[in-house]
């Protein structure tokens, strides 16, 4: 082993060490309260496994690289992380945690010890490399994996980013010209197995092609994810008929699926939901409102969760149930019959459209019962959770890998003072930390892909991936609208778009304080 390699390993080990202490630290107080009435520290701790995690997947990553701007990488994302460990970890934007809230000051000087890698001479390096023409490699070592991102890449450079902004700013849907080629790409079937019309490939691939078509606009890389929802909800869950009718046709592009949970009311706590299916003569009656339901109008099928047993409390009376629905147009979006639509008007993540829904009495089919089963809604999609954060850790990416590149042409680009504005060292510092933090993201999401695909669970680790990711889109958009200055500020400006994309990651699939609080629960094998 290498002295550089022995030192990565001493750091990580520093880390994990320090980790551990949180951990018996937690454990002790939770013991005598609860993780809710600690959130601070419960919370805190996740954030803190979750960086070690992230500091892992980068030390793997640079183990098998061999490039001088990988290994700056590594050594500046080893020299942040410990840092923060050491002297506040962000769990927000005015939230930290420190070793002196688990009574762990001992563990500074220990943490400090191994920080010396983000230095201003490597960031300065990095970027110099990087105008220079050098790459921080995505390369898989895989054929298949990296002639699937250059197929996307070139995709999403040809029909996504030329036209994401000018869609944005019209709140226009993504045209069914491109969604017919992202279908015959096959996006919306890459996890659905080959024998019902899909792909066969696994979460991996699903986090390269969601990457590719986030970079260029987060609602290219969203279309798949309703896809991914119901085709696994389909998949683990429904009957031979249900598989054999819906999967080809999702796989396929010709159904669009929409993924409808969420009330008005309550938010995460789907144990409160309201929203009443009724067995009938013919079928099934739903009556109740939805809220925050993405690219309703223009789909064909809600997986749609409600309350089938009124009178089992909770979880336990919840059903999920395939709604087929007539696609809307912009005239009429919604033009079933006892179903209602209105569209809530956002900041970003346009062109998906969100839309509060209304169901007068709605009348579906009476095979529409997943797995014909009542009562099991909740654990069926519990069962996707997995998959959809991993998803949506790697729209989160995508997003930070906009924003770097954004902010990194500007600033070769934009002269003040006689010189590009890349030459200062602020500037170029924000540059070389997006590319740190971008990396980071990456790896732990794929990390937790490929747990996903071993046929592990892996909840704790798709919280982590999803938790980090999407604190890293939305630091990388705000550190890239900076180095614009005020033209950043203008909505022409394509930065403005991707920063108010990167905000939602944050809170939807689970809000970054629900991730924290699986994490902590899981990490702890706590209940209370």
């Amino acid at each position: 082993m290498s002295d550089a390699d022995t030192a990565m390993q001493q750091a990580l080990a520093a880390a994990q060490a320090y980790a551990d202490a949180a951990q018996a630290a937690v454990r002790e107080r939770v013991a005598a309260s609860s993780i809710d009435a600690l959130q601070h520290i419960a919370h805190g701790y996740a954030w803190i496994e979750t960086s070690v995690e992230a500091l892992r997947a980068l030390i793997v990553w640079g183990a098998v690289q061999g490039g001088e701007a990988e290994r700056l990488v590594v050594a500046i994302g080893i020299g942040e992380t410990l840092a923060q460990l050491a002297g506040g970890l962000p769990m927000g934007q005015n939230e930290f945690i420190r070793p002196g809230d688990f009574g762990l000051a001992n563990h500074v000087p220990i943490l400090l010890s191994h920080a010396d890698g983000n230095s201003p001479e490597n960031r300065a390096a990095l970027i110099s490399l990087i105008r220079q023409g050098a790459q921080v490699s995505d390369r898989l070592g895989d054929e298949l994996l990296d002639t699937i991102r250059d197929q996307y890449r070139r995709f999403t450079d040809d029909r996504i980013l030329p036209h994401a902004h000018g869609w944005h700013l019209t709140n226009a849907l993504i045209p069914d010209e491109a969604v017919a080629e992202m279908a015959a790409l096959g996006t919306f079937g890459v996890c659905i197995p080959e024998d019902h019309g899909g792909l066969g490939l696994g979460k991996l691939v699903m986090c390269i092609v969601t990457e590719e078509l986030s970079r260029g606009w987060i609602g290219a890389g969203s279309l798949g994810t309703r896809s991914e929802i119901a085709g696994e909800l389909i998949m683990l869950g429904g009957t031979a008929e249900q598989k054999a009718h819906w999967l080809p046709r999702i796989a396929s592009g010709e159904v669009l699926p929409t993924a409808v949970f969420t009330e008005p009311d309550t938010g995460s706590d789907m144990a409160s939901l309201a929203t009443r299916a009724v067995r009938t003569a013919q079928g099934w009656e739903i009556t109740g409102a939805k809220n925050w339901i993405t690219h309703a109008a223009r789909t064909d099928l809600m997986t749609l969760m409600a309350r089938s047993l009124p009178d089992v409390k909770g979880y336990a009376g919840l059903s999920m149930l395939l709604v087929p629905k007539p696609r809307g147009s912009e005239e009429d979006p919604f033009p079933a019959e006892g179903m209602t639509g209105s569209e809530i008007e956002v900041l970003g993540y346009r062109g998906m459209r969100e839309y509060a829904l209304q169901f007068d009495g709605m009348k579906t089919p009476a095979d529409a019962l997943l797995g014909g089963e009542e009562g099991q809604g909740f654990k069926q999609l519990m069962r996707t959770f997995e998959g959809a954060r991993i998803q949506t850790a790697a729209r989160a990416v995508g997003v930070a890998r906009r924003a770097f590149e954004l902010g990194f042409q500007y600033a070769c680009d934009r002269k003040q003072f006689g010189q590009p504005i890349i030459e200062f060292p602020r500037v170029s510092d924000k540059l070389a930390m997006m590319l740190v933090d971008m990396t980071m993201a990456r790896e732990l999401t794929y990390f937790a892909a490929r747990t996903k695909d071993s046929g592990k669970r892996c909840d704790i680790e798709a919280g982590m991936a999803k938790l980090h990711a999407a604190r890293i889109a939305w630091s990388n958009a705000d550190a890239s609208l900076q180095i614009h200055g005020g033209n950043g500020y203008a909505l022409e400006y394509e930065i403005s778009r991707v920063l108010c994309d990167a905000r939602i990651l944050n809170i939807f699939e689970g809000a970054a304080e629900i991730q924290a609080q699986v994490i902590a629960r899981g990490k702890l094998q706590v209940r209370n």
